[in-house]
Formats: structure tokens, C-alpha cells, sequence
């Protein structure tokens, strides 16, 4: 994992077979193992969920670096470049991927859908009440009216 980049990570999938008659049943999406080298052993994992026509941020972690992947609805995520630029990347349930933003970059996460989404949220740090790791900012200089 490259600790001072943004990542796209298209994950691993696997069609699954019925023990009976082995029809498709469904699908399994790699998204952590012990020895893979994408992203470091989780310490905090959690599931958040975004109303419609919600966002979520902007806001910064300090320490911690976050891996989300959106596993109901559509979701934009906005990423502010260390050089004032938005990166934008729209993931959704059906094409999984893992975005990876690093400490002391500040993103939001639009959905994009009208039911509410959810993301699966892995973080190599884990969250302490009071502990001032995440810092809430405003992308004033964002165009947020382009996803109304």
C-alpha cells in the first residue's frame, strides 16, 4: 500500500455454485486477506450508511489511513488532492472496488442512488471517543449542485 496515494483497487471476485445441482448462487468478493499486500491487517471495521441525496464529510483523519467499499446503492467519493484539485470516483454494488484514502487527505461520499447506500469501512487505526483524530472541513470551493 502506497501510504501518500489514492487508490482504485479492482477486487477479486468468484462465481459460487450450489452444493446440490451447482447453479450460481451468488458471488464472493476478495476484500482482505492475511496475505495479500493491498491494504495492512484492519484494526477498526464498520458499516456506514448515507441517506439520499446525503453526504458525508468533508472531513480529514489525522492518523488513520480508510478503505471503503461500497457494498448497497451508488456513491461518489470526492477527494481533495494535496494540490487543491478533486479527484471523483463513483463506485457502486455492482463493480466492487476498494478506494483507499490516505491519512491527512479529506474526502466526502455523495449517494448517488434513491435508496440509501452503504459502504464497508476498514481502518488500520480504530476510533477512541474523544480522541480529535478527525477534523470536519467544507470544500468551499467545490461544485456540490453538479449531483442534485
Amino acid at each position: 500500500m502506497n501510504e501518500n496515494k489514492i487508490q482504485v483497487i479492482e477486487l477479486e471476485q468468484h462465481v459460487t455454485k450450489d452444493v446440490k445441482d451447482r447453479h450460481t448462487n451468488g458471488i464472493l468478493t476478495v476484500l482482505w486477506r492475511d496475505w495479500d499486500e493491498k491494504i495492512p491487517e484492519p484494526k477498526m471495521i464498520y458499516i456506514s450508511s448515507v441517506n439520499p441525496n446525503e453526504k458525508k464529510g468533508p472531513h480529514i483523519h489525522k492518523k488513520r489511513n480508510s478503505f471503503f467499499l461500497c457494498i448497497k446503492g451508488k456513491l461518489l467519493f470526492v477527494i481533495k488532492q494535496k494540490n487543491g484539485t478533486y479527484e471523483e470516483i463513483i463506485v457502486s454494488e455492482d463493480k466492487p472496488k476498494l478506494i483507499i484514502v490516505p491519512k491527512e487527505y479529506a474526502s466526502a461520499h455523495v449517494n448517488l442512488s434513491k435508496t440509501t447506500s452503504k459502504v464497508l469501512v476498514l481502518a488500520d487505526v480504530a476510533w477512541k471517543p474523544n480522541d480529535n483524530e478527525m477534523e470536519n472541513l467544507e470544500f468551499g470551493d467545490y461544485d456540490w449542485t453538479k449531483w442534485d
